[in-house]
Protein backbone atom coordinates (compact mmCIF):
# COMPACT_ATOMS: atom_id res chain seq x y z
CA UNK A 1 0.00 0.00 0.00
CA UNK A 2 1.45 3.24 -0.79
CA UNK A 3 1.14 6.00 1.56
CA UNK A 4 1.34 10.09 0.98
CA UNK A 5 4.57 12.05 0.67
CA UNK A 6 5.94 13.22 4.11
CA UNK A 7 4.63 16.53 4.27
CA UNK A 8 1.43 15.39 3.52
CA UNK A 9 1.36 13.16 6.33
CA UNK A 10 2.40 15.24 8.49
CA UNK A 11 -0.28 18.12 7.24
CA UNK A 12 -2.43 15.57 7.54
CA UNK A 13 -2.18 14.41 11.10
CA UNK A 14 -1.81 17.91 12.16
CA UNK A 15 -5.48 19.02 10.59
CA UNK A 16 -7.06 16.07 11.86
CA UNK A 17 -5.28 16.43 15.32
CA UNK A 18 -7.81 19.68 15.61
CA UNK A 19 -10.90 17.91 14.71
CA UNK A 20 -10.26 16.55 17.88
CA UNK A 21 -12.01 13.02 16.65
CA UNK A 22 -10.95 10.38 18.96
CA UNK A 23 -13.57 7.80 17.44
CA UNK A 24 -14.83 8.54 14.39
CA UNK A 25 -12.93 8.00 11.34
CA UNK A 26 -15.25 10.24 9.05
CA UNK A 27 -22.87 16.32 10.10
CA UNK A 28 -32.08 19.54 12.02
CA UNK A 29 -34.25 19.02 9.20
CA UNK A 30 -33.12 20.35 5.78
CA UNK A 31 -34.30 20.67 2.74
CA UNK A 32 -34.03 18.20 0.19
CA UNK A 33 -34.32 18.10 -3.79
CA UNK A 34 -35.34 15.01 -5.52
CA UNK A 35 -32.18 14.96 -7.48
CA UNK A 36 -33.79 14.00 -11.46
CA UNK A 37 -33.94 10.50 -11.63
CA UNK A 38 -28.88 -17.45 7.84
CA UNK A 39 -26.74 -15.78 4.68
CA UNK A 40 -27.15 -18.66 1.50
CA UNK A 41 -23.15 -20.05 0.84
CA UNK A 42 -20.72 -17.73 -0.25
CA UNK A 43 -20.78 -18.08 -4.27
CA UNK A 44 -18.15 -19.18 -6.41
CA UNK A 45 -15.27 -17.49 -6.33
CA UNK A 46 -14.64 -15.46 -9.71
CA UNK A 47 -11.04 -16.78 -11.71
CA UNK A 48 -8.36 -14.45 -11.63
CA UNK A 49 -8.40 -12.89 -15.33
CA UNK A 50 -6.37 -11.58 -17.58
CA UNK A 51 -6.95 -8.09 -18.90
CA UNK A 52 -10.07 -8.14 -20.90
CA UNK A 53 -9.02 -8.05 -24.61
CA UNK A 54 -10.00 -4.23 -26.54
CA UNK A 55 -9.49 -2.89 -30.07
CA UNK A 56 -6.21 -2.01 -29.61
CA UNK A 57 -4.81 1.41 -28.07
CA UNK A 58 -6.37 4.43 -29.39
CA UNK A 59 -4.51 6.84 -31.34
CA UNK A 60 -3.65 10.11 -29.19
CA UNK A 61 -5.84 11.48 -26.14
CA UNK A 62 -8.90 13.98 -25.67
CA UNK A 63 -8.29 17.19 -25.53
CA UNK A 64 -7.60 18.50 -21.86
CA UNK A 65 -5.59 15.27 -21.19
CA UNK A 66 -2.08 13.90 -21.52
CA UNK A 67 -0.88 10.76 -23.64
CA UNK A 68 1.79 8.95 -21.71
CA UNK A 69 1.50 5.60 -23.59
CA UNK A 70 0.08 2.33 -23.33
CA UNK A 71 -1.42 0.25 -20.40
CA UNK A 72 -2.03 -3.01 -21.69
CA UNK A 73 -4.73 -2.55 -24.73
CA UNK A 74 -5.27 0.84 -23.57
CA UNK A 75 -3.64 4.22 -24.84
CA UNK A 76 -3.35 6.21 -20.80
CA UNK A 77 -4.35 9.79 -21.16
CA UNK A 78 -3.84 11.32 -18.03
CA UNK A 79 -5.96 13.70 -16.50
CA UNK A 80 -4.81 16.88 -15.23
CA UNK A 81 -3.61 17.41 -11.36
CA UNK A 82 -5.63 20.07 -11.21
CA UNK A 83 -8.78 20.84 -13.45
CA UNK A 84 -9.72 24.42 -14.06
CA UNK A 85 -13.41 25.49 -16.24
CA UNK A 86 -14.77 22.05 -18.36
CA UNK A 87 -13.15 19.21 -18.67
CA UNK A 88 -14.89 16.22 -20.53
CA UNK A 89 -13.39 12.41 -20.71
CA UNK A 90 -15.59 10.96 -23.23
CA UNK A 91 -15.64 7.43 -23.59
CA UNK A 92 -13.53 6.00 -26.60
CA UNK A 93 -12.29 2.45 -27.21
CA UNK A 94 -9.19 1.72 -26.07
CA UNK A 95 -9.17 4.79 -23.77
CA UNK A 96 -8.11 4.70 -19.86
CA UNK A 97 -8.04 7.91 -18.28
CA UNK A 98 -4.92 8.00 -15.41
CA UNK A 99 -4.82 9.71 -11.97
CA UNK A 100 -1.95 10.99 -11.01
CA UNK A 101 -1.87 11.31 -7.56
CA UNK A 102 -4.14 14.04 -6.47
CA UNK A 103 -6.54 15.60 -8.62
CA UNK A 104 -8.30 18.49 -7.25
CA UNK A 105 -11.75 19.31 -9.47
CA UNK A 106 -11.38 23.22 -9.10
CA UNK A 107 -10.25 24.85 -6.21
CA UNK A 108 -12.00 25.46 -2.89
CA UNK A 109 -14.65 28.49 -2.99
CA UNK A 110 -15.20 28.21 0.78
CA UNK A 111 -18.40 27.60 2.92
CA UNK A 112 -20.01 30.83 1.17
CA UNK A 113 -18.54 30.40 -2.09
CA UNK A 114 -16.52 33.54 -2.20
CA UNK A 115 -13.31 32.94 -1.05
CA UNK A 116 -10.36 33.99 -2.40
CA UNK A 117 -8.08 32.24 -4.76
CA UNK A 118 -11.20 29.37 -5.58
CA UNK A 119 -12.24 28.63 -8.80
CA UNK A 120 -15.07 26.73 -10.02
CA UNK A 121 -14.79 23.39 -12.53
CA UNK A 122 -16.85 21.18 -13.90
CA UNK A 123 -15.45 17.77 -14.72
CA UNK A 124 -17.74 15.54 -16.88
CA UNK A 125 -17.10 11.42 -17.13
CA UNK A 126 -19.01 9.99 -20.13
CA UNK A 127 -21.21 6.46 -19.89
CA UNK A 128 -18.80 3.52 -20.03
CA UNK A 129 -15.55 5.80 -19.25
CA UNK A 130 -12.68 3.62 -17.73
CA UNK A 131 -10.42 5.78 -15.28
CA UNK A 132 -7.99 4.09 -13.01
CA UNK A 133 -5.30 5.30 -10.79
CA UNK A 134 -1.66 5.22 -11.07
CA UNK A 135 -0.48 3.00 -8.21
CA UNK A 136 3.22 2.86 -9.18
CA UNK A 137 3.92 6.56 -8.38
CA UNK A 138 4.73 7.69 -4.86
CA UNK A 139 2.08 9.24 -4.02
CA UNK A 140 -1.61 8.14 -3.10
CA UNK A 141 -4.09 8.34 -5.91
CA UNK A 142 -7.97 10.31 -5.46
CA UNK A 143 -9.90 12.80 -6.84
CA UNK A 144 -11.01 15.46 -4.77
CA UNK A 145 -14.21 17.43 -6.06
CA UNK A 146 -14.23 20.56 -4.11
CA UNK A 147 -16.63 22.90 -2.86
CA UNK A 148 -18.43 24.82 -5.82
CA UNK A 149 -17.49 22.66 -7.96
CA UNK A 150 -19.24 19.46 -10.06
CA UNK A 151 -18.25 15.93 -10.84
CA UNK A 152 -20.87 14.74 -13.66
CA UNK A 153 -20.76 11.22 -13.57
CA UNK A 154 -23.92 10.11 -15.24
CA UNK A 155 -23.15 6.09 -16.26
CA UNK A 156 -26.27 4.23 -17.64
CA UNK A 157 -27.27 0.44 -16.93
CA UNK A 158 -25.20 -0.89 -19.97
CA UNK A 159 -22.73 1.55 -19.52
CA UNK A 160 -21.38 1.97 -16.21
CA UNK A 161 -18.46 4.35 -15.24
CA UNK A 162 -15.78 2.35 -13.47
CA UNK A 163 -12.92 4.63 -11.19
CA UNK A 164 -10.58 1.72 -10.25
CA UNK A 165 -6.90 0.81 -9.79
CA UNK A 166 -3.77 0.03 -12.46
CA UNK A 167 -4.10 -3.51 -11.05
CA UNK A 168 -6.94 -4.09 -12.39
CA UNK A 169 -6.22 -2.43 -16.10
CA UNK A 170 -3.21 -5.12 -16.28
CA UNK A 171 -5.39 -8.21 -15.30
CA UNK A 172 -3.85 -8.61 -11.79
CA UNK A 173 -6.24 -7.59 -9.44
CA UNK A 174 -8.12 -10.89 -7.83
CA UNK A 175 -10.93 -11.06 -5.42
CA UNK A 176 -9.27 -10.39 -2.80
CA UNK A 177 -7.18 -7.40 -3.75
CA UNK A 178 -7.86 -3.69 -1.59
CA UNK A 179 -6.38 -0.77 -1.01
CA UNK A 180 -5.05 -0.06 -4.26
CA UNK A 181 -5.87 3.47 -4.75
CA UNK A 182 -7.47 6.34 -2.61
CA UNK A 183 -10.85 7.28 -3.59
CA UNK A 184 -13.32 9.35 -4.61
CA UNK A 185 -13.79 12.69 -2.12
CA UNK A 186 -16.89 14.95 -2.63
CA UNK A 187 -16.41 17.99 -0.56
CA UNK A 188 -19.78 20.56 -0.33
CA UNK A 189 -21.07 23.46 1.19
CA UNK A 190 -23.78 21.49 3.46
CA UNK A 191 -24.46 21.96 6.94
CA UNK A 192 -22.26 19.77 9.69
CA UNK A 193 -21.76 19.71 12.94
CA UNK A 194 -18.12 19.48 14.18
CA UNK A 195 -15.92 21.99 12.97
CA UNK A 196 -12.14 22.96 13.08
CA UNK A 197 -12.74 26.11 14.66
CA UNK A 198 -14.63 27.79 17.66
CA UNK A 199 -18.02 28.24 15.29
CA UNK A 200 -21.41 27.62 15.57
CA UNK A 201 -22.36 24.09 14.08
CA UNK A 202 -24.13 24.51 10.30
CA UNK A 203 -22.95 28.13 10.25
CA UNK A 204 -21.66 29.09 7.03
CA UNK A 205 -17.93 29.54 8.18
CA UNK A 206 -18.37 25.86 10.22
CA UNK A 207 -15.76 23.56 8.26
CA UNK A 208 -13.33 20.92 8.60
CA UNK A 209 -10.95 19.00 6.71
CA UNK A 210 -11.36 15.46 5.10
CA UNK A 211 -9.47 12.77 6.23
CA UNK A 212 -6.34 11.60 4.57
CA UNK A 213 -6.53 14.83 2.72
CA UNK A 214 -4.52 17.13 4.69
CA UNK A 215 -6.50 20.25 3.56
CA UNK A 216 -9.60 19.64 1.42
CA UNK A 217 -12.64 21.35 3.18
CA UNK A 218 -16.04 20.83 3.51
CA UNK A 219 -19.14 22.05 5.45
CA UNK A 220 -21.24 25.27 5.19
CA UNK A 221 -24.70 26.17 5.83
CA UNK A 222 -26.15 25.49 1.92
CA UNK A 223 -28.02 22.01 2.88
CA UNK A 224 -29.33 22.04 -1.33
CA UNK A 225 -25.79 22.26 -2.43
CA UNK A 226 -24.96 20.35 -5.45
CA UNK A 227 -21.55 18.63 -5.57
CA UNK A 228 -22.43 16.97 -9.05
CA UNK A 229 -24.28 13.69 -10.35
CA UNK A 230 -22.88 9.92 -9.41
CA UNK A 231 -25.08 7.28 -11.26
CA UNK A 232 -24.25 4.27 -12.12
CA UNK A 233 -20.84 3.85 -11.21
CA UNK A 234 -18.65 1.41 -9.80
CA UNK A 235 -15.52 2.29 -7.40
CA UNK A 236 -13.20 -0.83 -7.24
CA UNK A 237 -10.55 -1.18 -4.71
CA UNK A 238 -9.99 1.57 -3.24
CA UNK A 239 -9.64 3.05 0.41
CA UNK A 240 -6.51 3.22 2.01
CA UNK A 241 -5.57 3.62 6.08
CA UNK A 242 -2.80 6.13 6.31
CA UNK A 243 -2.84 6.02 10.11
CA UNK A 244 -4.96 5.11 12.53
CA UNK A 245 -8.11 7.30 12.27
CA UNK A 246 -7.00 8.72 8.74
CA UNK A 247 -7.87 6.84 5.81
CA UNK A 248 -9.37 7.13 2.17
CA UNK A 249 -13.08 5.45 1.51
CA UNK A 250 -14.30 4.63 -1.25
CA UNK A 251 -16.63 7.41 -1.81
CA UNK A 252 -16.06 10.04 0.83
CA UNK A 253 -18.88 12.59 0.96
CA UNK A 254 -18.05 15.37 3.23
CA UNK A 255 -20.80 18.05 3.64
CA UNK A 256 -22.51 17.33 0.62
CA UNK A 257 -25.84 18.70 -0.28
CA UNK A 258 -29.38 17.24 -0.98
CA UNK A 259 -28.70 18.75 -4.84
CA UNK A 260 -26.27 16.07 -5.33
CA UNK A 261 -27.61 12.90 -7.10
CA UNK A 262 -26.31 9.88 -5.91
CA UNK A 263 -27.79 6.69 -7.34
CA UNK A 264 -27.03 3.02 -8.86
CA UNK A 265 -23.07 3.07 -7.09
CA UNK A 266 -21.14 0.40 -6.26
CA UNK A 267 -18.14 0.54 -3.78
CA UNK A 268 -16.02 -2.81 -4.83
CA UNK A 269 -13.38 -4.28 -2.31
CA UNK A 270 -12.35 -0.79 -0.09
CA UNK A 271 -9.75 -1.46 2.07
CA UNK A 272 -11.73 0.90 4.74
CA UNK A 273 -14.88 2.13 4.06
CA UNK A 274 -16.85 1.71 1.50
CA UNK A 275 -18.98 4.84 1.83
CA UNK A 276 -18.36 7.31 4.46
CA UNK A 277 -21.07 10.17 5.53
CA UNK A 278 -19.51 13.84 7.03
CA UNK A 279 -22.09 15.51 7.64
CA UNK A 280 -24.33 17.10 4.92
CA UNK A 281 -27.71 16.37 3.64
CA UNK A 282 -27.05 13.99 0.65
CA UNK A 283 -29.37 11.13 -0.36
CA UNK A 284 -28.60 8.00 -1.64
CA UNK A 285 -30.33 5.12 -3.29
CA UNK A 286 -29.78 2.00 -5.30
CA UNK A 287 -26.25 1.59 -3.72
CA UNK A 288 -24.42 -1.79 -3.64
CA UNK A 289 -20.95 -2.19 -1.68
CA UNK A 290 -19.30 -5.43 -1.96
CA UNK A 291 -16.33 -6.44 0.17
CA UNK A 292 -15.38 -3.54 2.40
CA UNK A 293 -12.70 -3.97 5.07
CA UNK A 294 -14.36 -1.85 7.50
CA UNK A 295 -17.78 -0.79 7.64
CA UNK A 296 -19.59 -0.64 4.92
CA UNK A 297 -21.58 2.28 5.47
CA UNK A 298 -20.04 5.15 7.45
CA UNK A 299 -22.26 8.40 8.66
CA UNK A 300 -20.86 10.86 11.04
CA UNK A 301 -20.86 14.41 12.80
CA UNK A 302 -24.54 15.64 12.06
CA UNK A 303 -25.50 13.86 8.68
CA UNK A 304 -29.34 14.21 8.11
CA UNK A 305 -30.20 12.31 5.40
CA UNK A 306 -32.26 9.33 3.59
CA UNK A 307 -30.94 6.17 2.01
CA UNK A 308 -32.94 3.97 0.39
CA UNK A 309 -32.21 0.33 -1.59
CA UNK A 310 -28.91 -1.09 0.17
CA UNK A 311 -27.37 -4.61 -0.93
CA UNK A 312 -24.15 -4.50 1.47
CA UNK A 313 -22.17 -7.92 1.76
CA UNK A 314 -18.84 -7.50 4.03
CA UNK A 315 -15.57 -9.01 3.35
CA UNK A 316 -15.81 -12.54 4.39
CA UNK A 317 -12.48 -12.47 6.16
CA UNK A 318 -11.57 -8.80 7.34
CA UNK A 319 -8.81 -7.54 8.87
CA UNK A 320 -9.90 -4.92 10.77
CA UNK A 321 -11.34 -5.48 14.03
CA UNK A 322 -14.42 -2.70 14.05
CA UNK A 323 -15.76 -3.59 10.95
CA UNK A 324 -19.55 -3.12 11.12
CA UNK A 325 -22.08 -2.89 8.17
CA UNK A 326 -23.20 0.37 9.19
CA UNK A 327 -21.68 2.78 11.96
CA UNK A 328 -23.45 5.74 12.97
CA UNK A 329 -21.59 8.10 15.04
CA UNK A 330 -20.51 11.37 16.17
CA UNK A 331 -16.94 13.19 16.95
CA UNK A 332 -16.66 12.31 20.27
CA UNK A 333 -19.39 15.38 21.59
CA UNK A 334 -22.56 13.85 21.84
CA UNK A 335 -24.67 16.80 21.56
CA UNK A 336 -22.92 18.97 19.07
CA UNK A 337 -25.01 20.39 16.68
CA UNK A 338 -26.73 19.89 13.94
CA UNK A 339 -27.22 16.33 15.26
CA UNK A 340 -27.16 13.23 13.17
CA UNK A 341 -30.55 12.43 12.00
CA UNK A 342 -30.78 9.81 9.57
CA UNK A 343 -33.49 7.66 7.33
CA UNK A 344 -32.82 4.47 5.82
CA UNK A 345 -34.89 1.91 4.25
CA UNK A 346 -35.05 -1.57 2.07
CA UNK A 347 -31.69 -2.58 2.98
CA UNK A 348 -30.05 -5.87 3.29
CA UNK A 349 -26.77 -6.27 5.09
CA UNK A 350 -25.00 -9.39 5.37
CA UNK A 351 -21.82 -9.02 8.34
CA UNK A 352 -19.71 -11.63 7.74
CA UNK A 353 -16.82 -10.56 10.53
CA UNK A 354 -16.75 -12.04 14.46
CA UNK A 355 -14.53 -9.27 15.46
CA UNK A 356 -17.25 -7.23 15.72
CA UNK A 357 -19.84 -7.70 18.40
CA UNK A 358 -22.59 -6.74 15.91
CA UNK A 359 -23.77 -6.01 12.51
CA UNK A 360 -24.81 -2.41 13.12
CA UNK A 361 -23.17 0.22 15.59
CA UNK A 362 -25.41 3.28 16.73
CA UNK A 363 -23.73 5.92 18.96
CA UNK A 364 -22.50 9.13 19.74
CA UNK A 365 -25.98 10.41 20.60
CA UNK A 366 -27.08 10.02 16.88
CA UNK A 367 -30.62 9.82 15.39
CA UNK A 368 -31.91 7.56 13.25
CA UNK A 369 -34.58 5.63 11.80
CA UNK A 370 -34.46 2.24 10.33
CA UNK A 371 -37.43 0.92 8.30
CA UNK A 372 -37.99 -2.19 5.99
CA UNK A 373 -34.52 -3.87 7.01
CA UNK A 374 -32.89 -7.07 6.97
CA UNK A 375 -29.97 -7.68 8.96
CA UNK A 376 -27.94 -11.05 8.70
CA UNK A 377 -25.17 -11.66 11.18
CA UNK A 378 -22.88 -14.24 13.13
CA UNK A 379 -23.03 -11.95 16.00
CA UNK A 380 -25.59 -9.84 17.17
CA UNK A 381 -27.67 -7.54 15.11
CA UNK A 382 -27.49 -4.27 16.84
CA UNK A 383 -25.05 -2.31 19.06
CA UNK A 384 -26.02 0.80 21.01
CA UNK A 385 -23.46 2.88 22.68
CA UNK A 386 -24.13 5.67 24.92
CA UNK A 387 -22.21 8.82 26.81
CA UNK A 388 -22.65 11.38 29.29
CA UNK A 389 -24.72 9.59 32.40
CA UNK A 390 -26.56 7.06 33.29
CA UNK A 391 -30.02 8.97 33.74
CA UNK A 392 -28.60 10.83 30.74
CA UNK A 393 -27.51 8.21 28.11
CA UNK A 394 -27.36 10.28 25.00
CA UNK A 395 -28.04 7.74 22.15
CA UNK A 396 -31.38 6.28 23.65
CA UNK A 397 -32.71 9.52 25.98
CA UNK A 398 -36.13 10.72 25.40
CA UNK A 399 -36.66 13.78 22.97
CA UNK A 400 -35.56 17.19 23.59
CA UNK A 401 -36.24 19.71 21.29
CA UNK A 402 -33.73 21.79 22.63
CA UNK A 403 -30.89 19.68 22.20
CA UNK A 404 -32.83 18.61 18.39
CA UNK A 405 -33.21 14.71 20.01
CA UNK A 406 -35.46 12.78 18.22
CA UNK A 407 -35.47 10.52 21.22
CA UNK A 408 -34.63 6.59 20.71
CA UNK A 409 -33.79 4.79 17.60
CA UNK A 410 -36.76 3.99 15.62
CA UNK A 411 -37.04 0.79 13.59
CA UNK A 412 -40.25 -0.66 11.75
CA UNK A 413 -40.77 -3.59 9.95
CA UNK A 414 -36.90 -4.43 10.52
CA UNK A 415 -36.54 -8.19 10.60
CA UNK A 416 -32.72 -9.31 12.92
CA UNK A 417 -31.43 -12.87 11.43
CA UNK A 418 -28.41 -12.67 13.91
CA UNK A 419 -26.50 -14.85 16.59
CA UNK A 420 -27.71 -12.62 18.93
CA UNK A 421 -30.97 -9.45 18.74
CA UNK A 422 -28.28 -6.78 20.34
CA UNK A 423 -24.86 -6.64 22.20
CA UNK A 424 -23.89 -4.13 25.10
CA UNK A 425 -20.63 -1.92 24.95
CA UNK A 426 -19.81 0.30 28.06
CA UNK A 427 -18.23 3.92 27.37
CA UNK A 428 -17.41 6.15 29.91
CA UNK A 429 -19.23 4.12 33.02
CA UNK A 430 -22.46 4.31 30.76
CA UNK A 431 -24.25 0.83 29.31
CA UNK A 432 -26.79 0.30 26.88
CA UNK A 433 -28.33 -2.21 28.06
CA UNK A 434 -30.19 -5.27 25.59
CA UNK A 435 -33.17 -4.74 27.70
CA UNK A 436 -33.12 -1.30 26.77
CA UNK A 437 -32.46 -1.77 23.13
CA UNK A 438 -35.31 -4.77 22.93
CA UNK A 439 -37.50 -1.70 23.99
CA UNK A 440 -36.71 0.73 21.67
CA UNK A 441 -36.70 -2.16 19.06
CA UNK A 442 -40.29 -3.64 20.27
CA UNK A 443 -41.41 -0.15 20.47
CA UNK A 444 -41.47 -0.02 16.44
CA UNK A 445 -44.24 -1.91 14.47
CA UNK A 446 -43.42 -5.52 12.30
CA UNK A 447 -40.23 -5.99 13.77
CA UNK A 448 -38.96 -9.39 14.41
CA UNK A 449 -35.96 -9.84 17.22
CA UNK A 450 -35.15 -13.72 16.29
CA UNK A 451 -35.69 -14.34 12.74
CA UNK A 452 -34.47 -17.15 10.59
CA UNK A 453 -33.25 -15.90 7.34
CA UNK A 454 -34.27 -17.36 4.12
CA UNK A 455 -32.66 -15.18 1.67
CA UNK A 456 -31.58 -16.34 -1.82
CA UNK A 457 -28.36 -15.89 -3.78
CA UNK A 458 -27.52 -13.82 -0.60
CA UNK A 459 -29.78 -11.12 -0.89
CA UNK A 460 -32.87 -11.87 -2.44
CA UNK A 461 -36.11 -12.24 0.01
CA UNK A 462 -37.56 -15.27 0.59
CA UNK A 463 -40.60 -16.73 2.11
CA UNK A 464 -39.92 -15.38 5.37
CA UNK A 465 -38.82 -12.00 4.67
CA UNK A 466 -41.52 -11.65 1.79
CA UNK A 467 -44.08 -12.47 4.46
CA UNK A 468 -42.89 -9.61 6.78
CA UNK A 469 -45.16 -6.90 6.23
CA UNK A 470 -43.66 -3.31 5.36
CA UNK A 471 -43.72 0.41 6.66
CA UNK A 472 -44.83 2.91 4.55
CA UNK A 473 -41.27 4.61 3.92
CA UNK A 474 -42.87 7.58 1.86
CA UNK A 475 -44.47 8.82 5.39
CA UNK A 476 -41.05 9.48 6.62
CA UNK A 477 -40.35 12.32 3.95
CA UNK A 478 -40.81 15.90 5.42
CA UNK A 479 -43.60 18.17 3.82
CA UNK A 480 -42.79 19.07 0.33
CA UNK A 481 -40.17 16.20 -0.45
CA UNK A 482 -40.65 13.21 -2.21
CA UNK A 483 -37.15 10.87 -1.79
CA UNK A 484 -38.51 7.87 -0.49
CA UNK A 485 -40.78 5.60 -2.12
CA UNK A 486 -43.53 3.22 -0.81
CA UNK A 487 -43.20 -0.39 -1.48
CA UNK A 488 -44.55 -3.27 -0.65
CA UNK A 489 -41.43 -5.40 0.95
CA UNK A 490 -38.76 -4.94 3.53
CA UNK A 491 -35.69 -5.60 2.17
CA UNK A 492 -33.55 -4.30 -1.07
CA UNK A 493 -34.68 -7.15 -3.41
CA UNK A 494 -37.95 -8.08 -3.35
CA UNK A 495 -37.57 -11.53 -5.56
CA UNK A 496 -36.04 -12.82 -8.08
CA UNK A 497 -37.91 -10.82 -10.38
CA UNK A 498 -36.73 -7.27 -8.74
CA UNK A 499 -33.65 -6.38 -10.80
CA UNK A 500 -32.20 -2.86 -9.96
CA UNK A 501 -28.99 -4.17 -9.17
CA UNK A 502 -28.59 -6.38 -12.61
CA UNK A 503 -25.91 -5.28 -15.41
CA UNK A 504 -24.56 -1.92 -14.22
CA UNK A 505 -22.81 -3.79 -11.41
CA UNK A 506 -19.69 -6.53 -10.82
CA UNK A 507 -19.68 -9.75 -9.78
CA UNK A 508 -17.15 -11.18 -7.27
CA UNK A 509 -16.87 -14.34 -5.07
CA UNK A 510 -18.64 -11.59 -2.41
CA UNK A 511 -21.79 -11.46 -3.90
CA UNK A 512 -22.98 -12.05 -7.76
CA UNK A 513 -25.45 -10.34 -9.30
CA UNK A 514 -26.52 -12.29 -12.85
CA UNK A 515 -24.92 -13.10 -15.98
CA UNK A 516 -25.94 -9.66 -17.49
CA UNK A 517 -23.26 -8.04 -14.86
CA UNK A 518 -18.95 -8.72 -15.81
CA UNK A 519 -16.36 -10.01 -13.04
CA UNK A 520 -14.86 -6.68 -11.15
CA UNK A 521 -11.71 -8.31 -11.61
CA UNK A 522 -12.61 -7.57 -15.78
CA UNK A 523 -12.73 -4.63 -17.77
CA UNK A 524 -14.98 -3.09 -20.36
CA UNK A 525 -14.12 -4.40 -24.00
CA UNK A 526 -14.23 -0.83 -25.31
Amino acid sequence: MTSFKSILLLGSALALAGCGADDVASPGEGVIIQPTPTPTPTPTPTPTPTPTPTTGPATGCPTGTTDVGTIGSYRSCRVPGLITGSLTLPRRAGTAYELNGRVDVGVDLGGAGNAAGGSSATLTVEPGALVYANTTNADNDYMVVNRGSRIVADGTESLPIIFTSEQNVRGTATDDSQGQWGGIIMSGRAPISNCNATVAGGAVNCEAVVEGTGNALYGGNVATDSSGVFRYVQIRYSGTVISANNELQGLTLGGVGSGTAIDHVQIHNSSDDGIEVFGGRANMRYLIVTGADDDSLDTDVGYQGFIQFVIAAQKPTNTQTDNYVMEIDSNGSEDALPRQFGRISNFTFIHTSTATNAAIRLRGGADFTFVNGIVVSPTACLNTVASNSATDPSTIRAANTALEDQGPPVFNSVSFACASSFAETTQTGVTVTNAQQAAFFNAGSNNLAMATSTLASLYVNGANETARPAFNAASLNPTGTSFLVTTNYIGAVRDANDGWFRSWSCNSNRAQFGASSSACTALPTT
